[in-house]
C-alpha cells in the first residue's frame, strides 16, 4: 500500500446530469436483480478473498442507518455485498453512469448518484428520502477511492446526513481490497486476504454552532474508522497525522 500523506486535491465531476439522480424504486424487477448479485458477489468473493469478518453482530437488524466506509478499491462493494446481512442504498460516482459495463449494473441494482466536488442537493435529497423511509444508506466519507493508500481527509456530507436525518452511524472498515493487491494475488491464482470489520453504531450530538457540529461529526467519523484500522491504514487520521 502507499504511504503517501499529501494527496492531489479531491475531484470535481465535469458530468452534470440531476436527471438521472433520485432514490431508486424498490420494484419487484430492482429486489430480484439486487438478491441475484448478492449470490454473484459471495461467489466472487469466495473466489477471490480469503475474507476475515469481524463485527457482524454490530450490523443492525434494520434501518434507517447511515453506513461510512473506507475506500480502497473496486473489491469494497462486492466484499460489502457478500459479508453484510442487508441490501443497503449505495451512493456512486456519476461517471460510472458511462461505463459499459459498470453503467447498466449500478442502474439495474439502482444507484444514487453523486456529482463530486459540486453542490448535489439533488443526492443529499435522494439519501435523506432513503434514511426517512427506513433503509440503509452506504457512502464513503473520503469522496474517493483512496490514493494514499489509507484514510484520507473526510468530506462533511456522511455528518450532514446523519444530523439532519438523526439516524445512526455504523462504521465499516476494509484492509486489502486495494486493486493492486487484489489482482497481483489473481495472476497468481490466489485468494487475496482482506478483512472487514463493522464497528458499534453511533450518533452525532447537535450543536449550537452549525459548521462547528459538521467539522466535529466529519472528524469523529473518520476517528472511528480510523480506530478500526491497523495503524497503516489511517492515514490523515493515523498516529501524529491528525491535525
Amino acid at each position: 500500500m502507499q504511504n503517501q500523506l499529501s494527496p492531489p486535491p479531491k475531484p470535481v465531476t465535469e458530468v452534470w446530469r440531476p436527471d438521472l439522480v433520485a432514490l431508486p424504486r424498490l420494484t419487484f424487477a430492482r429486489r430480484a436483480f439486487r438478491a441475484f448479485t448478492r449470490v454473484v458477489a459471495k461467489l466472487l468473493t469466495f473466489l477471490t478473498m480469503r475474507a476475515t469478518i469481524t463485527g457482524l453482530e454490530n450490523f443492525p437488524k434494520d434501518g434507517p442507518a447511515l453506513i461510512v466506509i473506507n475506500h480502497l478499491g473496486d473489491a469494497d462493494a462486492v466484499l460489502m455485498m457478500a459479508s453484510l446481512p442487508n441490501t443497503i442504498e449505495g451512493m456512486g460516482k456519476i461517471e460510472l453512469n458511462d461505463h459499459w459495463f459498470v453503467g447498466p449494473v449500478f442502474r439495474a441494482y439502482g444507484i444514487i448518484w453523486v456529482h463530486r466536488g459540486r453542490p448535489d442537493r439533488k443526492a443529499l435529497r435522494a439519501a435523506l428520502d432513503g434514511l426517512a423511509d427506513g433503509r440503509m444508506v452506504a457512502l464513503a466519507p473520503e469522496g474517493r477511492q483512496s490514493v494514499i493508500g489509507g484514510l484520507e481527509d473526510g468530506n462533511e456530507g456522511a455528518a450532514f446526513l446523519a444530523l439532519k436525518a438523526d439516524a445512526p452511524i455504523v462504521p465499516i472498515a476494509m484492509t486489502g481490497t486495494e486493486n493492486q493487491n487484489i489482482y497481483r494475488h489473481l495472476k497468481r491464482w490466489r485468494r487475496a486476504p482482506v478483512t472487514l470489520s463493522v464497528g458499534k453504531p453511533f450518533v452525532l450530538q447537535e450543536q449550537a454552532d452549525r459548521q462547528a457540529m459538521l467539522r466535529e461529526g466529519t472528524r469523529q467519523i473518520m476517528e472511528t474508522l480510523a480506530g478500526l484500522l491497523p495503524e497503516a491504514y489511517r492515514g490523515k487520521y493515523g498516529s501524529g497525522q491528525a491535525e
